[in-house]
């Protein structure tokens, strides 16, 4: 079993921003109980959708992107590629997908190691060298073994609840119905759910790109070759500027899956973005090949 060093720093990061989002949310969870309106069954109801697609989130992905499990037989290069990286994981092997998409791009996802599915785009396939796909699919490789979808599933669950408040607070009403005192516990739930929807938008975004220095640091270490997945991601980023806008926007969905979003210029903008910037991991890969020759 192939253990990873770890990366104290970027642990500590991890740690204080799921502090954070829990210290929010328990502050969230007080003043729904406090204010005693009601909102016990939308909880419920968030809690079963959220089940659902934690359970189903592999089959939904797949079904959103028009992929293709593909047996050994009919991609016998990418099934050995993931057969030794699973092994150095010591994962078991998920199953295999191709996407017929011209956007090069990479994605893993479903609950535990156990369900789990890797996919790439025959965009990818065409554009990158085989070592820099291995690289590729050693980033969505440590995903898996990092449970990432468990881990942002749990961390959004509140986050969600909160959405749902705001979204629908004037739909169900906004308690203009009910007495002073209920109209005023109405506006407060309103207010401070619109402040965790907000809050949780940014922590939970500064949470996946710390996921995505985790994935990368898992690839460079199953590959020993930090390097290689840099030129994958520059090969992926250059690329994503000459595909056509009508090509990405078919995939932004699922943005939050990709090795890189599929996005153009200013929409990269860091802090509303799920993954770090190219030039941070650009840097965090260089400093991570230092480390390893050293």
């Amino acid at each position: 079993m192939r253990r990873f060093p770890v990366d104290y720093g970027l642990t500590a990061r991890m740690f204080f921003t799921m502090f954070l989002l829990a210290a929010l949310y328990l502050f969230f969870g007080l003043v729904l109980w406090r204010a005693n309106v009601g909102f016990t069954s939308l909880i419920f109801i968030v809690g079963i959708m959220l089940i659902a697609q934690y359970y189903l989130s592999d089959r939904l992905v797949l079904l959103s992107t028009g992929a293709r499990e593909v047996s050994p037989k009919e991609a016998p290069e990418l099934h050995d590629l993931v057969e030794r990286l699973v092994a150095l994981a010591d994962i078991p092997k998920p199953r295999v997908a191709v996407v017929p998409t011209p956007v090069p791009n990479a994605f893993a996802t479903g609950r535990s190691p156990s369900h789990a599915v890797v996919a790439v785009t025959t965009g990818l396939m065409e554009r990158l060298e085989k070592p820099e796909i291995e690289a590729v699919l050693a980033h969505e490789l440590s995903h898996i073994k990092n449970r990432d979808v468990a881990v942002m599933t749990l961390a959004s669950f509140f986050a969600t609840v909160a959405s749902f408040i705001v979204q629908n607070f004037f739909f169900w009403g906004g308690g203009f119905d009910r007495d002073r005192d209920e109209r005023g516990g109405a506006a407060l739930v309103y207010l401070v759910s619109l402040l965790v929807w907000l809050i949780s938008f940014f922590l939970i975004r500064a949470l996946s790109r710390y996921r995505e220095f985790a994935a990368d640091r898992g690839a460079a270490f199953l590959t020993g070759t930090p390097g290689l997945l840099s030129s994958a991601l520059i090969k992926i980023s250059n690329t994503m500027q000459r595909i056509p806008t009508r090509d990405l926007r078919q995939t932004e969905a699922l943005n939050a899956f990709f090795i890189i979003p599929a996005l153009k210029g200013e929409a990269l903008a860091e802090l509303f973005s799920t993954h770090p910037s190219l030039e941070r991991r650009l840097a965090y890969l260089r400093e991570l090949e230092r480390q390893m020759r050293g």
